[in-house]
């Protein structure tokens, strides 16, 4: 199996584009922020997510965030976000990663690989521990959040909180 995570470009193949029609809007409080109806309003979502990543152009309360494709064999099955530094909001809900894979390719351990490779990622950026946020019915995230050395902080309003030191997990 070949692994291969792509850091978000500011123009991308048809192949993102079909992926990201196919995780719809989102699901289990990931919001899929690519999801519009044609190709020239995602090739602008592309732009303005590629801003953010390089810190421009952020609105009020927002903080940098970095795109990234997971490929497996030279197929895009899934994405993540990982956020270089969190507000006092993100410390609440969202986190430093959220990470989804495309419906036809769940259930294949795709999702503990996307989230190890976004921890690979935080160290490159020198974040120390990670915070992620799940739903607590979220079973196969909380699972996968565990698997990749998450330490449930707390439960609060159906929210899970995890953190996971970084270099742990080298």
């Amino acid at each position: 199996m070949k692994i291969m995570l792509k850091e978000l470009r500011k123009s991308e193949d048809t192949q993102i584009f079909e992926m990201i029609r196919e995780i719809g809007p989102g699901e289990n409080g990931f919001v899929n922020s690519l999801k519009v109806d044609n190709e020239d309003a995602f090739n602008t979502k592309l732009i303005r997510n590629y801003e953010y990543s390089q810190g421009l152009n952020l609105l009020p309360c927002h903080v940098p965030q970095t795109l990234y494709w997971l490929y497996i064999n030279e197929r895009p099955v899934g994405y993540g976000k990982l956020r270089h530094f969190l507000n006092d909001s993100l410390l609440e809900h969202g986190g430093h990663i959220g990470y989804v894979i495309r419906p036809s390719e769940r259930n294949k351990g795709y999702g503990k690989i996307l989230l190890r490779e976004l921890i690979k990622e935080a160290i490159y950026k020198k974040i120390d521990q990670v915070l992620l946020t799940c739903d607590e019915r979220n079973y196969p995230s909380r699972k996968i959040i565990e698997y990749n050395y998450g330490q449930l902080e707390e439960i609060k309003d159906g929210t899970c909180k995890y953190w996971i030191k970084t270099l742990r997990t080298i």
